[in-house]
């Protein structure tokens, strides 16, 4: 898309290009609290006004894609470079369209094919695991037509919704991709949800074809919340939810008993994760900032990696909870209003897009 002065760069097409083009440059433009906040990585922070008087910042010989929180401010950040020659585009729509952009990556595990949909401006993660002509669909977000999308391409009906807990930091599209498609949903009763469900229950198997499905190896592994579920793929994949992170576990403090759920959190971790073995692959349900993300290469890692490279998997439970309680800094934004729409308790208006912006914080911070 062409405008005087700059080019437009829509966020799917960043994806792309960010992981194709490893000299592009991200010129972000907000003020830095805002980008303290919440950022793509990688990206380079110089405010609006100090742009002029730092343009040897900015590579001449680089792609240079200029971010800001709507696409206004990186317009002029775009003209101004263009005036004193130095090309560029703007991301269209800014922080807030990259919050909802997406890729994909699948394969296969199980008996069954894993397809993992990244919500890149979130770090969220949700699932497709299908086999013969049915699938389930783990944390699903709103934008309910990337998993019909997914079924569609597969030949497979979308049988089973499920979440892995009362998610704090994004919408969940559970029911509303339950309406669309007259499947089950599927809940752990250990959160409080106002709306019809059928409850998990310790030991389940939900079946996909012969012999292939999901187990629920938990209804409950507290800690991040009263219901957080684990699911398990034959014994080669866990889909962890916000219990296990890649670069960390899930805080314990977002129900106000943060020392409670956190020695919640360490049995569950003992008891439920850390005795499978080294060889299953952990898919959580969120990423950070540190965990790096490429194109058809899962946001997933063996148990095993994550048992000696995480230091809090070692801690006894005193340090474990010490470390915990001590680590837990701002909470997701909008949290509240999310954990009440999200449990039927208030009814979702127009301000989808905005409750969801900015980052997940659901993991304790590493330091």
């Amino acid at each position: 898309m062409k405008n005087a002065s700059y080019d437009q760069i829509a966020a799917d097409d960043l994806v792309v290009a960010l992981d194709a083009d490893p000299a592009l440059f991200l010129l972000d433009v907000r003020e830095p609290d805002e980008f303290a906040d919440w950022v793509i990585p990688n990206a380079i922070n110089i405010p609006l006004g100090q742009l002029k008087a730092r343009l040897d910042e900015v590579p001449s010989d680089a792609h240079v894609v200029v971010v800001c929180a709507k696409g206004s401010r990186a317009a002029e950040g775009a003209t101004i470079l263009q005036e004193h020659g130095r090309p560029s585009a703007v991301l269209e729509g800014g922080m807030g369209a990259w919050a909802s952009t997406y890729d994909a990556v699948e394969g296969a595990f199980g008996g069954a094919t894993v397809v993992q949909l990244r919500r890149r401006g979130k770090g969220c993660l949700s699932y497709v695991i299908g086999a013969g002509e049915r699938c389930v669909v783990i944390d699903p977000s709103l934008d309910t037509q990337r998993y019909l999308d997914v079924a569609k391409s597969h030949g497979w009906q979308i049988a089973d919704v499920l979440d892995t807990h009362l998610h704090a930091d994004h919408l969940s599209g559970a029911r509303a991709l339950v309406k669309a498609t007259g499947a089950t949903l599927r809940l752990s009763a250990a959160d409080h949800f106002h709306y019809d469900f059928v409850a998990l229950e310790d030991g389940q198997f939900i079946e996909l074809s012969p012999g292939v499905g999901l187990g629920v190896s938990a209804v409950s592994v507290p800690g991040h919340t009263e219901g957080s579920t684990l699911y398990t793929l034959g014994d080669v994949a866990v889909f962890t939810g916000d219990t296990l992170f890649l670069e960390s576990v899930g805080r314990p403090d977002l129900a106000d008993q943060a020392e409670a759920f956190a020695h919640l959190l360490y049995q569950s971790l003992h008891q439920r994760v850390l005795p499978m073995s080294d060889e299953v692959t952990v898919f959580p349900a969120h990423y950070g900032a540190s965990v790096e993300v490429h194109a058809g290469a899962f946001v997933a890692r063996p148990l095993g990696e994550l048992r000696r490279e995480l230091p809090a998997l070692a801690y006894s439970e005193a340090d474990f909870v010490r470390w915990a309680v001590a680590n837990v800094k701002d909470r997701p934004p909008n949290y509240q209003h999310i954990v009440m729409v999200n449990a039927g308790s208030e009814t979702l208006g127009t301000d989808a897009a905005e409750l969801e912006l900015g980052p997940n914080r659901c993991a304790i911070a590493s330091g």
